[in-house]
């Protein structure tokens, strides 16, 4: 049975179908310099969004505004260490000075160390935690004032992973940070939404980054997923209607072993 004009006409018009669904939207990710970071950069400014690239590897993330800009985007970089205060208040008190307010944030940076439990370093632990959950808090903490001056209803998106629903040997602070991240998530989804404000968590698989094939150089990349497809679902939550959000959603590769 076809669907009726009616439900074509609105999927055809869908606002993650509109190439210029994000035009003038101001996005601020974390981490955006490469990997999933840089993806969700190049597919949001493809959709008209101006981006900040906020990075700990500022050089890195000044080539990347310059190539996004060179392709038409407009794109700026920041130096921006998650876990530190002082850096995450600064780069709201730039994008405050430059646009004023803030419609999207995501909170994409992470790290970790693989290492059983009795020979992770106690300071791997606390800087693993410091950015993978300690920053997503201090950025959302900080970025709240600009969001809600956001004339098209402000939005955060948590980059979780399936290191959030189920564990592996060696992991145990990234396992942590990430469950943490999550639930963080769904808290502050409670919380905002009647301030008008969106959170969503894109929990993902796999993909062929540099923090995967870097780290386990003899992974088979067959089993991982392109980071853009994971881009798409963050474009996807970006672009609902206002009256809808979307809390948690999960993407895969299809030969994903760290999840059933």
């Amino acid at each position: 049975m076809s669907p009726p004009s009616s439900a074509l006409s609105a999927l055809s018009s869908s606002p993650d179908t509109d190439p210029h669904a994000l035009r003038g939207q101001t996005v601020l990710i974390t981490g955006g310099s490469r990997g999933l970071g840089g993806a969700i950069a190049d597919l949001l400014g493809s959709a008209g969004a101006q981006l900040i690239i906020g990075d700990v590897a500022y050089d890195r993330a000044q080539d990347k505004a310059a190539t996004l800009s060179a392709n038409g985007i407009q794109a700026i970089a920041l130096p921006l260490d998650v876990g530190n205060e002082d850096q995450v208040l600064h780069v709201m008190a730039q994008v405050r000075l430059r646009y004023g307010h803030l419609d999207v944030l995501v909170n994409n940076a992470a790290v970790d160390v693989a290492a059983p439990m009795a020979e992770l370093a106690t300071e791997d632990w606390h800087r693993i935690v410091q950015t993978n959950l300690t920053g997503p808090f201090l950025m959302a903490k900080h970025a709240l004032a600009l969001l809600a001056a956001s004339p098209s209803g402000g939005q955060i998106v948590n980059i979780a992973s399936t290191a959030s629903k189920r564990t592996w040997p060696n992991a145990a602070a990234y396992h942590a940070t990430k469950w943490g991240l999550l639930g963080l998530s769904h808290a502050l989804h409670a919380e905002l939404r009647t301030q008008g404000i969106k959170v969503s968590a894109v929990v993902a698989g796999g993909m062929r980054t540099p923090f995967h094939i870097d780290r386990f150089p003899d992974l088979d990349p067959g089993v991982l997923q392109d980071p853009v497809s994971v881009a798409r679902a963050v474009r996807f939550v970006l672009t609902q209607p206002k009256d809808s959000v979307v809390p948690e959603m999960m993407v895969l590769p299809m030969r994903e072993t760290s999840w059933p």
